[in-house]
Order: structure tokens, then sequence, then C-alpha cells
């Protein structure tokens, strides 16, 4: 290529940017018609508002929420007074970092003053400092594709560190050099893996770099963020990209050190599957079928942890058996419980902390029913064991078959089909989503001329393993087995 050829493609890139920089802004404006509202008002008062930062970054990708992001020259108390009776609601709770809240029309709108902060680089929460110029509030913000924004009164639009080349090639890289930025804040390396999952960005390779010598400094953000991060980044587009980079830049140690944990070496002797490459299919194929199901419905969190840790109790369980074969016995037990313990540790919500380890217990309770084995009672106890967690355990269940095997993937799917078959038929005859016992607790202590107490609730428990087994009864099969019950457990009967 001559000098002339490569002046000429640099011409011609150079103009694309620019044409890609005026549709931007025209974009912008277009789809976020409050801005110039607001604008107005801070230049009739002498300051500067750019829009920034994500919602240029969103805008430019068309997927610009109500959510918007503005950034000014204005301090925060004239901020406050340049809102107040434009705004229909004005909220504080940032404004000791510098951010303003305000609703206007539907939109929620952040508004923060130039920053120009300094870390200890201690902990993450930087000493606030109010900058002068877009370009040094841009600079500190996490990823060039992150600072970009918009003078909304000049529609300008300002680009200092090339984000709009980056966003082009989706490219995530830094303003500053990536251990400036993640020595700063370290919590931005997990955004970078989140990015990776939620938008399909390549992290540059000096990034990478840096996320692998720097990952210790993941210990000084706490869980609660880190949750935060891991959780949008498991509910994004391609969740399993952002858990290689963690798993390959060292992040997944002090996050989810399990799923590292699960790349077990294979020996030419004892053959088996990679368990880590197994979930990262297995979290694939079930957000596969989460968006054919539903695909209308938002991202599932907890079929896609449970998807991800479902084998997280293999390593922990397995044995080279005589002639070469692996087994890993009651990895599910051991898996449910390394489950509960890792989410805690990450302070996930009790609810989902019950549901994932819970469906992480369950996954192998369908192996076996192939075999042409279950009983009506095995199908009840299937249904009621997993409660409202039944679609995902269809879902996690069938996307657990990784098999090559096209005939016994085939197999397993139709002996899948038929459980499902089955649980309707169940379902249309009894109340399979509510198996309780044909008599309550009322009943029982009536019959039994009990007060309420522990013996109740035996003779509850055991009525319902009656209606687990058998299905229902009437009424007067229901009173003979509790009376067979009481005589069983010295109980008299009340004349």
């Amino acid at each position: 290529m001559n000098e002339r050829t490569s002046g000429a493609d640099g011409a011609a890139t150079a103009k694309r940017l620019t044409e890609a920089k005026r549709n931007a802004v025209a974009e912008l404006m277009r789809v976020s018609p409050i801005a110039d509202d607001l604008a107005a008002r801070f230049t009739a008062a002498g300051h500067r508002l750019y829009l920034v930062g994500g919602s240029v970054r969103d805008a430019l990708l068309g997927r610009l929420s109500t959510d918007l992001d503005f950034t000014t020259d204005a301090r925060p108390e004239q901020v406050q007074r340049l809102v107040a009776g434009w705004a229909e609601a004005v909220w504080d709770t940032g404004i000791e970092f510098g951010t303003v809240g305000a609703a206007k029309n539907g939109s929620t709108l952040e508004i923060t003053t130039f920053r120009a902060d300094s870390y200890d680089r201690v902990g993450r929460n930087p000493e606030v400092a109010f900058g002068d110029t877009i370009e040094g509030d841009l600079v500190r913000r996490d990823f060039t594709v992150n600072a970009m924004a918009v003078e909304v009164s000049t529609k300008t639009f300002v680009d200092p560190y090339g984000g709009l080349e980056a966003l082009a090639r989706r490219t995530l890289d830094t303003p500053a050099t990536p251990e400036e930025s993640f020595a700063d804040d370290p919590l931005r390396m997990l955004r970078a893996a989140r990015f990776v999952a939620q938008l399909g960005f390549t992290p540059a390779g000096r990034v990478v770099t840096a996320m692998t010598d720097m990952a210790d400094e993941l210990k000084r953000i706490t869980a609660e963020r880190v949750q935060v991060e891991l959780s949008k980044m498991l509910t994004g587009i391609a969740p399993r990209r952002g858990v290689e980079l963690m798993v390959d830049t060292g992040l997944a140690e002090h996050v989810l050190p399990e799923v590292p944990g699960m790349r077990l070496a294979i020996d030419e002797h004892h053959q088996h599957k990679d368990v880590y490459q197994h979930s990262l299919t297995v979290l694939d194929q079930a957000i596969d079928l989460e968006t054919s199901h539903e695909p209308t419905s938002e991202p599932d969190l907890v079929l896609r942890l449970a998807a991800l840790l479902h084998d997280i109790g293999k390593p922990a369980t397995r044995r080279f058996e005589p002639g070469g074969g692996v087994s890993f016995h009651h990895h599910e037990v051991v898996g449910a419980k390394m489950v509960r313990k890792r989410l805690r540790a990450l302070r996930y919500p009790k609810d989902v902390i019950s549901d994932v380890s819970q469906l992480v217990f369950l996954h192998l309770r369908f192996h076996g029913y192939g075999r042409g084995e279950w009983t009506d009672s095995a199908v009840r106890r299937y249904v009621t064991d997993a409660g409202h967690l039944l679609p995902r355990l269809h879902k996690l269940v069938r996307a657990d078959c990784t098999t090559r095997n096209r005939r016994k993937a085939a197999a397993l799917q139709r002996s899948y089909d038929d459980l499902e078959q089955r649980i309707s038929r169940i379902a249309e005859e009894e109340d399979l989503a509510r198996v309780r016992p044909d008599l309550d607790g009322n009943e029982i202590m009536r019959i039994l001329g009990l007060k309420p107490g522990p013996l109740v609730g035996q003779a509850w428990k055991h009525l319902k393993e009656i209606r687990l087994d058998r299905g229902p009864l009437d009424r007067d099969e229901a009173v003979a087995e509790l009376h067979r019950w009481a005589s069983e457990q010295g109980i008299e009967l009340p004349e």
C-alpha cells in the first residue's frame, strides 16, 4: 500500500467518523428532546450542559432509555436552583459526589458537575473534586465508549479519546492507561466483563493484560458491588464471554472461584467431560430455551446462575473408579451447599439463594426416568419438590444435555417430553400445583382430639406422604388412614 492509498483510506475513515458524529448528534437530539429544554435553562445562566457517558453510548447503539446522564460546569447548588420549578421532582442523594437527580416527563435525569477526582487507591471511594473542563471530566471515566459527550445547546460532539471509533469496532479500551483506571476503581475490571457480555465488545489487549495483572485489586470492592456487576453480566446477551474473560484474567478467583475450579484435567486414563466447558455450554443452552419459551420476558438470573453453577460440586466429589471410570456421586447435594455458601458471600437475596440452590439440588433427579421406573408417585414428588421452580427445572434439565451423541441426546429429550406430558396428564386429574393432605390441620385436631402442637404437624406430613403416593383420597379413606396412623403412635381417639 503506497502513502497515497494509505492517506486516502485515512481520509475516508475520517470522513465516515465525522458523518457518524453528525448522525449521532441528530439521533441523540431526536430521542431526547427534553435535553433542549433543560439546556436552555443552563445556557441562560451562563453554564454548559452535556449529555454524557452511557447515554451517548446507548443512543449510538440504538438502545437509549429514559434514564439520561448529563454533566455540567455548574456546581451542585447551582444545578438545584436551575431545575427547581422545572423538574417534577428533585433529589440530592448523590449530591456529595456532585450529582443532582430530577424527573421530567417520564425521564429520570442525573446531572453531575465536572469531576476531577483523586483516589487513595485503598478503597474505591474518590476524594471528590470538581473540574472545569469536559475533557478533564471524560478522562476519568471507565472506558472510551463511555467518554463521549454532546454539548446540548450547540449540538457539538465531544470525543477526545476515540470513543466513537472504539464503539464502531466494538472495542473496550480506557481513556487513561488501564493500570491507572483500574487502580482508581478496581470494579471497572468487572465492568469490562459486564460490557463484553452486555454489548458484545472485545477488550483491548492492554485492558486484558491489566485485568490479569491487577485481579487481586478486586479485594478492595465490597461483595454487594461485585454482586451487582455479576448479575448485570449474567443477564447480558452473551454472558459466556463475560465468564470466560473473568476466568482467563483471574477475576473469577475473587468472585466465583468455584467456576475456574471446574476446569478438570483430562488424562489418557480417565476420560471425562471438561466440567467448566460443559457448564458454559449448559448456560448457553439454558439461555436459548429461556428466550424461545418466553421471548418477551426479562433475562432469568436464577436460571442462568443455576446453569453456570449446577456442577460445581463435581471437583469435590470426583472419584477414579477401577477400570478407568470417573464418578461424581452426590455432587448435586454438595453443589447445592456450595451454591448457598457462595451466593450468601455475594450478598444475594434469600429467595435467589434458595431458588438457585434448589435447582442445583434437583438437576439430576430426572435421570433414571428414561428407564421406565417412575411411578405416578415419583412424578408427584418431582413436581412437589420443584414447586414454583418447575418451569426453570424443565429448562435446566434439558440444557444439561450436551452429549455429542445425537441418538443419546434425542433419547434424553424424548424422555423429558414424555415426563412433561405425564405431568400434564396427572395435573389434569389432580391439583399438582398444590399437593396438600386430604384433611387440613383443623380437621386433624377435631378427628384426633388434639390441641395445636407437633403431633398435628406429624399427622399432616403423614397424610401428605399418602397423598403423594396414592393421589387424592376420598374423605372416608383419609380419615381411616389418619386413624391407622394415630393407632400406631399410641394416640387414643376421642369417643
